[in-house]
């Protein structure tokens, strides 16, 4: 125990406990950010229901409660009837409409007993009396209403009641985690692209599957023989599925791709996720050295010439970019072979994972056209960004050339080459099985190949799918990235 004095005359006031002043403190921090957190989220319809179904068992309590707490009409109903039953409101009326009928009567002279009349007025008492009830009723709901709290206003002082907040973090440990990761708004950018990445590897898979499924082959046929029985390739059908429904076989296809748990494929009777395991990295490693050789020779060639526009640089650096645009892979890979293996001998003309030598030529072939793309993007970019205003703006200030180079132009400049960075790189990953053939590596894109003409459906599938998830994970990168570049990004990250 801690104690804080604080002197008022002669006096000193009791102690305080400093641990619990840090507990309160940090309970309302938390209170406050998930208060602040769920406002924010209550724009977005989507977040909305995001919140309200990641805590459902806390939404079913708290519908539950607002309802009792919030629907008072029979409540109303009640004491408003006893209110008139007090004061005499019934009789009164019975007594209104008794004497209307006697001078009604006396009136037209008509016939009449004082027990008919009495009967008549009660009836008519009773009908204006459940009329006032119900319309003092309503006044009094409508009255109310401007004071009534809405269902989001009463689950938010629900969860955000510091007496049973840490009661209620258990079941919805789910709606507290996402409030707490949309408080940071770079935190809720990349919720937000992982989330649109999980849908798009669910739709290439449905569409991969779909193709497959519908495609004129017969695994069975196109492995078996022509020559093999009909039990045969019932059995074989059997063995791998195939014999089910379209939507039993998708559903299966979707297990396999979320539990990493593909089968085996039709050929070799190989686990088709442990082949895929071996293969996509050689197909990365590949992809990546070929990015990084790309960046390093195409962002300062493409700097270069757009800063020296219509020189004899900028001419022969956009030839020889538009030639690796022209050149085919496979072309380009076979005289690299004939040149620098075979008749000079200085790299190996297939791939061999212990040699680093061997990958340098397919990095090349692969990375030839992205080099060309990236430069030609890079100079037309560049040559946009230094005729803007802010830049000759720069220059008037007395900036050096370096600094209104650097600082202003090549970092704007640069926004969107990333982007296409990201769109090659992905194109790169699905387009690698012609170099992979021509240098003998076992990539991915190559096993691809090899399994779309049986079709090898969990091979095909599970290939294409992974690489899907690869490219999803480099966008997200590019992505983060991107905001980071952008100042406008960021800016736009905040607001929402």
């Amino acid at each position: 125990m801690q104690f804080k004095e604080k002197r008022e005359g002669n006096n000193i006031l009791e102690p305080v406990n400093l641990k619990s002043l840090k507990a309160q403190s940090s309970n309302s921090l938390f209170t406050g950010l998930v208060q602040q957190s769920f406002i924010k989220l209550q724009k977005s319809p989507v977040y909305s229901w995001a919140i309200y179904i990641f805590g459902l068992p806390i939404t079913l309590f708290v519908f539950f409660l607002y309802l009792f707490k919030n629907d008072p009409s029979k409540r109303f109903l009640n004491e408003i009837q006893e209110q008139l039953f007090e004061d005499g409101h019934l009789e009164k009326l019975h007594k209104d409409f008794r004497l209307q009928l006697e001078k009604k009567v006396e009136f037209f002279n008509q016939a009449h007993t004082p027990s008919k009349l009495d009967k008549e007025a009660r009836k008519w008492a009773n009908e204006q009396f459940q009329k006032d009830l119900i319309e003092r009723t309503n006044d009094k709901l409508l009255e109310l209403g401007k004071k009534r709290m809405t269902f989001s206003k009463t689950f938010l002082a629900f969860i955000t009641n510091p007496k049973i907040i840490f009661l209620l973090c258990i079941p919805g440990f789910l709606m507290y985690g996402l409030l707490f990761v949309c408080t940071n708004p770079y935190l809720k950018f990349i919720l937000e692209r992982l989330l649109m990445s999980i849908f798009v590897i669910f739709g290439v898979t449905l569409l991969v599957f779909t193709i497959l499924y519908f495609s004129p082959f017969d695994p069975a046929v196109n492995i078996l023989g022509e020559t093999a029985t009909k039990d045969q390739i019932a059995n074989f059908n059997r063995i791998y599925g195939l014999d089910q429904s379209y939507f039993h076989q998708l559903i299966e296809a979707f297990k396999g791709i979320i539990t990493f748990d593909l089968g085996n494929s039709y050929t070799g009777n190989e686990e088709v996720a442990n082949s895929i395991a071996r293969k996509l990295p050689i197909t990365f490693t590949l992809a990546f050295i070929s990015l990084i050789m790309a960046i390093i020779i195409a962002i300062p060639l493409g700097i270069i010439s757009a800063i020296k526009p219509n020189s004899i640089f900028d001419y022969s650096f956009m030839f020889i970019a538009l030639i690796g645009l022209s050149i085919p892979n496979f072309w380009q890979g076979l005289i690299f072979i004939l040149n620098f293996s075979i008749k000079l001998k200085w790299f190996p003309a297939t791939y061999v994972p212990d040699n680093w030598l061997s990958i340098i030529m397919p990095a090349v072939v692969l990375g030839t056209g992205l080099t060309a793309s990236i430069a030609r993007m890079m100079r037309s970019s560049t040559l946009e960004i230094i005729n803007e205003d802010y830049i000759i703006t720069a220059k008037a200030k007395g900036l050096s050339k370096s600094k209104v180079l650097w600082r202003h132009a090549v970092s704007n400049a640069m926004i969107p080459i990333i982007t296409v960075i990201g769109l090659l790189f992905g194109g790169m990953l699905g387009g690698a099985a012609v170099t992979e053939k021509v240098f003998n590596i076992s990539g991915i894109g190559s096993f691809i190949v090899d399994k779309q003409f049986i079709p090898d459906i969990p091979s095909i599938l599970g290939g294409v799918v992974y690489i899907a998830i690869t490219i999803s994970v480099v966008n997200l990168l590019i992505d983060v990235l991107y905001a980071f570049f952008d100042p406008r990004i960021r800016t736009k990250m905040k607001q929402y």
